[in-house]
């Protein structure tokens, strides 16, 4: 069991390597046995196909975004205490994670319908939820939580990938203050 894990950590450190240098098409199941030290049908072994390795690295990688996110939102004693530590715990995850950021958004697209989007492994419900209690609570006016949601979350993206592109400098933590600005005021306008 314990060879299966270690085939499986390598597998998986090699895949976010390639398919956030190479792009998903490009990257080779040859390419990946190859960077993860293996050979092509012990990939097949762990994973029936390159998309099924796609997928497992993006649900559990997203689940356990979700769950840093809901253990912070328990510590919040607020709203605006809750979404500054969501934009401090998003872009943190950026700086201290930038390849496993990256592959989330790169694959993103392929991999959200695959997500239940009730599940609390879900970080866009996380927000959606904290976004619709605090509504509730009186903390922001009445506003549409799912729209509000997609607001502030590309007022936190969008900057992570102007950072990948090279059209911001970074850190993505040297931007928190700013974020958090604009996403107040797309709440609370």
């Amino acid at each position: 069991m314990r060879d299966a894990t270690s085939t499986r950590q390598k597998i998986h450190q090699a895949a976010l390597a390639l398919f956030v240098k190479k792009g998903l098409d490009a990257t080779t199941t040859r390419d990946l046995a190859q960077a993860a030290g293996i050979a092509e049908g012990t990939l097949y072994r762990h994973y029936v196909s390159k998309a099924a390795l796609i997928e497992d690295l993006f649900l559990s990688n997203y689940a356990s975004f979700a769950r840093r996110l809901k253990a912070m939102q328990a510590e919040a004693m607020d709203f605006p205490s809750a979404l500054r530590s969501v934009v401090d715990t998003v872009c943190g995850f950026y700086d201290q994670e930038p390849v496993m950021f990256r592959f989330l958004l790169l694959t993103q697209h392929q991999a959200l319908p695959e997500v239940d989007s009730e599940s609390d492994d879900n970080p866009v419900q996380l927000l959606q939820a904290m976004v619709a209690k605090a509504v509730e609570d009186g903390e922001l006016p009445p506003q549409p939580p799912a729209l509000s949601t997609a607001l502030m979350l590309g007022l936190m993206l969008q900057p992570a990938v102007a950072l990948v592109y090279g059209r911001l400098d970074g850190p993505l933590g040297q931007h928190a203050d700013a974020i958090f600005a604009a996403c107040w005021r797309v709440l609370n306008p």
